[in-house]
């Protein structure tokens, strides 16, 4: 899986749907990255405050890594289609 985000809510759209993907739920996702449920709820909501400590304890757990590259030249309609 290669998606692009670049704001809050599309990393946790990229996030809901991995969750999804491996069939498991809010609370699973949780146990796996020690986070409470509420937590995975307010990340895949796009919370901007949420640390980014803990949006890697989220990634680990779904086998997922972080990458930074230069911004694509694409039109933002465009990206936003892709969610």
């Amino acid at each position: 899986m290669m998606d692009l985000a670049r704001n809050p809510k599309q990393i946790g759209n990229l996030i809901r749907r991995a969750r999804k993907q491996r069939g498991w739920s809010q609370t699973r996702l949780g146990e796996k990255a020690g986070l409470r449920q509420e937590t995975i709820s307010l990340i895949e909501s796009g919370n901007p405050a949420t640390k980014l400590d803990t949006i890697f304890a989220v990634l680990a757990a779904l086998d997922l890594e972080f990458k930074v590259g230069p911004r694509s030249r694409g039109q933002a309609a465009t990206i936003e289609d892709i969610f």
